[in-house]
């Protein structure tokens, strides 16, 4: 076992001089401490350490230290530490070699997509997590590891996210794997609960006081809005990079060893601040960091100034916000935003959007003007606006496209995340989602799990879509060509401007910023496509000799079917209908305008007028040939009569669609199943008001349903939705006649109600339920039945009273269970009193209602005995 002394270093196996690494460290105070927690094999701890203290310089070798120090000893150990980022994984390599006195790839090493220096004798791997994702699925015991290190897990990355829940298992299966988890933030106690073995209390958490020296903080509000429809306006950078170059020269006249770092929240960014500070700031040197680069521009920017070099301002993005130190900065400038991925299901999109960064990111940000001395942090926004922002970062899997996590999950044998410990659950619309597209993919079968297809696609680093069109995509247009297009339109080098096809030239001619790093993931994606040339089987029914742009399209539609798109019809602004139904438009002056078909590469929600009117708008597409649209699709392409109820009449037309492109449509004459359908759409939309209720039928309906509420069966339920519910047994012969082409304005529903009266009942029916009622007068009132959907309406009866005289009793209908209401009306028809008691009206209101109306209607009888009087419609003889 292994101890570790009160400087900090583990005694023992003297693998890394930890006195010598720790010199200056602000954790070296904390080694001792998080040795203990680490000494058994099997152990796990959370290390909470603020940025600048040298967590990740020193957690590392001590967990090397012990490993080495343990019962397996013999040989060297192997600790794999993950950083969120590829500049980041190999700075803290160089940096704790060369603190060590070595090189990477001798006793510490690091692997990143496209670059690897490590070998037997490397005993700390740095390592991007989707390098440690890739090797668990490759070998989910992860044998010839000791020890993992997971940094910086408070970003909440969605790599990140699920390394904690899958190597959570893995420790408690193997017994001997140490883990330690590294957070910059107060989260720690979360993930120490987190990660906790079964029947264990929640792991240690180790931690230690912040290294930051003096910190001034600046505000500098722009005057101009941070962003519009189209994103971060131009006066706003404008003011970012004035603001900078005006702070750094301030800072340089009484600290002439200043360098700055500014944030802005993309590659596109960087490039505009970048260029108006070369304009601004002579004898200063620009230089740019952002994931696009190459990484011989990424190190250089993370370096320190040369002895006796120019001034530095580096413009980055958020990669330089946590895992790196980057030596020499005492300005921060910080435009407050960031860009962050976003999913919205109703459109099917997923891209990146720009956000006010979070408080805690913000405060990162500003860190790295502290870590060496006093520091200034300039902010381009107002305070109000840092208290409204949020006070984390989103975590990744809540927001983002899950298709490459939901296959993670299959093949670790964890389908949706089930069983698996997570900081946080996967939304479930979009995991489901996420399952459907394998499945159309074929990467997992129904239950969810994966398919040997989705094993082949988890091993190539991009999405599940890209993999799969890498595949297909060589096998008909070549391994380079379908190479060559995945890596243009897969992860950080995805394209930016409208015209994919357009970056081609200067990529491969080597004029592009991120032509090396293409280039390498270009190779990468040939060298897969032909080790896995079986993988897909034969590609049959695709379209052969495409070239060019043509071939590089289809590569692209083959990844995104569903967002092949068509140009729609109309002047003004383009616009294109996707074939998921999206509709979406250029930017202004791209040269894919005049195309009517695109393959569309990347497309976000928009306002303004890029986005025509649609809400959306494509960032990057490639103009498609018609035919390589329909084959690169051809799973959505459909052949249907589509038949509509449209002014009272059945109508139809066949239809070819791809998608929701609509590519022929002729009028036919509708089959019957197709006219049923439709008339059952229309039913289910409008109603029966569709078909139009005649008197004689509302009345009829009216009538029946009185009866089911007061005496219930067999007496039939005709409310709405049972009769919609019933269409086939009382409706059926209508339907069929609709169906055929019959108009609606020739269909009483009288006849169809009356095959639901109920026999032998039904003869009973006139009685129960009257249609008149015979007064005293000898007249036949019609009575008005409250409507079938009313559950507490009266019958009525609407009468002249003087028709009424000597009727004492009030009559009742349904069985004499339902009383009549009577209106009783004037010689003018107008209301004089409601009663259901006859009786009762007549023996007491009568008088004061004869009253007042004798003298109004001189010509009518107003007997002052009611009883006995002769009951008239007509008025008094004359005398």
């Amino acid at each position: 076992m292994t101890s570790a002394s009160s400087s900090g270093a583990a005694v023992g196996h003297a693998l890394f001089d930890l006195h010598r690494i720790g010199a200056g460290l602000v954790f070296a105070r904390s080694l001792p401490q998080l040795a203990a927690a680490l000494e058994d094999p099997g152990s796990a701890a959370v290390v909470q350490a603020p940025p600048g203290t040298g967590k990740t310089t020193l957690v590392p070798p001590l967990v090397a230290e012990l490993c080495a120090a343990g019962p397996a000893g013999s040989g060297t150990p192997k600790v794999v530490v993950t950083q969120p980022r590829r500049v980041a994984a190999r700075s803290a390599a160089r940096r704790l070699a060369a603190l060590h006195g070595g090189r990477p790839g001798e006793e510490v090493g690091y692997t990143v997509r496209g670059e690897r220096l490590a070998g037997p004798r490397t005993a700390v791997e740095f390592v991007t997590p989707g390098i440690l994702l890739r090797r668990l699925l490759a070998d989910p015991g992860l044998e010839g590891t000791q020890a993992v290190v997971l940094d910086e897990v408070h970003e909440r990355g969605l790599e990140s996210d699920l390394l904690l829940g899958m190597l959570s298992e893995v420790r408690q299966l193997r017994g001997d794997l140490r883990l330690v988890a590294m957070s910059a933030t107060v989260d720690a106690p979360r993930f120490a609960a987190l990660l906790a073995s079964d029947g264990d209390g929640p792991l240690p958490v180790v931690d230690c006081a912040s290294a930051l020296y003096p910190l001034e903080t600046v505000w500098s509000p722009a005057p101009v809005p941070r962003l519009d429809e189209r994103g971060v306006t131009r006066a706003f950078l404008d003011h970012v990079a004035d603001t900078a170059a005006g702070a750094h020269t301030a800072a340089l006249a009484a600290h002439p060893a200043t360098d700055a770092l500014v944030f802005v929240p993309g590659a596109r960014e960087v490039s505009h601040v970048a260029a108006r500070l070369r304009q601004q700031a002579e004898g200063t040197e620009i230089l740019e960091l952002h994931g696009q680069i190459g990484p011989a521009a990424q190190d250089r920017a993370v370096s320190g100034r040369e002895p006796g070099g120019a001034p530095r301002i580096i413009v980055s993005t958020a990669l330089a916000e946590s895992s790196l130190t980057v030596p020499g900065v005492r300005l921060v400038v910080d435009a407050g935003l960031s860009r962050e991925p976003r999913r919205d299901s109703g459109r099917g999109m997923t891209g990146l959007v720009t956000v006010s960064c979070s408080r805690a990111s913000a405060e990162q940000r500003a860190g790295r003007a502290a870590r060496q001395g006093p520091g200034t942090v300039v902010r381009c926004y107002e305070q109000k606006a840092f208290a409204a922002a949020p006070a984390h970062r989103t975590p990744e899997i809540a927001v983002a496209e899950l298709s490459g996590a939901a296959l993670t999950l299959a093949c670790w044998g964890a389908p949706g995340g089930a069983g698996l410990a997570l900081p946080d659950a996967p939304p479930r619309a979009a995991m489901e989602d996420a399952v459907e597209l394998l499945r159309e993919l074929g990467a997992v079968d129904d239950a969810g799990h994966a398919t040997a297809l989705g094993r082949v696609l988890a091993g190539v680093p991009a999405e599940p879509r890209l993999a799969r069109a890498l595949l297909e995509g060589a096998a008909v247009v070549g391994t380079r060509t379908a190479a060559e297009a995945v890596a243009l339109v897969s992860g950080e080098q995805r394209a930016s401007g409208a015209d994919v096809a357009g970056l081609l030239p200067a990529l491969r001619q080597g004029k592009d910023p991120g032509a090396k790093r293409w280039a390498e993931d270009v190779r990468r994606f040939e060298a897969i496509a032909r080790s896995q040339t079986d993988a897909v089987g034969d590609p049959g029914g695709f379209p052969k000799g495409l070239r060019g742009k043509d071939a590089l399209a289809f590569v692209v539609a083959l990844a995104y079917p569903d967002r092949v798109a068509r140009r729609v019809p109309g002047d003004g602004a383009p616009q294109y209908l996707l074939a998921s139904g999206t509709r979406a438009g250029l930017p202004s002056g791209s040269p894919l305008a005049g195309h009517d078909w695109l393959a569309v590469a990347e497309v976000s929600r928009a306002a303004g007028r890029d986005a025509a009117g649609t809400g959306a708008v494509i960032r990057a597409a490639v103009p498609l040939p018609a035919d390589a649209a329909e084959a690169a699709a051809s799973h959505l392409l459909s052949d249907t009569v589509d038949a509509r109820f449209v002014k009272g009449k059945v109508t139809a037309r066949r239809e070819q669609r791809l998608g929701a492109i609509v590519l022929s449509s002729t009028p036919v004459r509708p089959g019957h199943p197709e006219g049923r359908a439709a008339v059952a759409a229309a039913l289910a939309e409008q109603g029966l008001a569709m078909i139009g209720w005649s008197p004689a039928a509302d009345t009829l309906r009216r009538r029946m349903a009185l009866l089911h509420r007061e005496l219930g069966e067999p007496w039939p339920d005709v409310s709405e939705a049972t009769l919609l519910a019933r269409l086939d047994e009382w409706l059926g012969p209508e339907l069929d006649a609709l169906a055929g082409g019959a108009a609606a304005a020739g269909i009483d529903l009288a006849e169809p109600l009356r095959r639901l009266l109920p026999w032998p009942d039904a003869s009973r029916f006139a009685e129960l339920a009257p249609e008149r009622l015979e007064v005293p007068s000898g007249s036949h009132v019609m009575i008005e039945y409250p409507e079938a959907d009313d559950d507490g309406g009266r019958p009525v009866v609407a009468v002249k009273l003087q028709e009424c005289f000597g009727w004492a009793g009030t009559p009742r209908i349904a069985g004499g269970r339902v009383p009549l209401l009577f209106h009783l009306l004037s010689p003018a028809r107008r209301p004089l009193a409601v009663t259901d008691d006859l009786e009762s009206f007549w023996a007491g209101p009568y008088a004061q209602v004869r009253a007042e109306m004798r003298g109004r209607y001189p010509k009518h009888p107003w007997p002052e005995d009611p009883w006995t009087a002769q009951a008239t419609a007509r008025t008094k003889p004359r005398g």
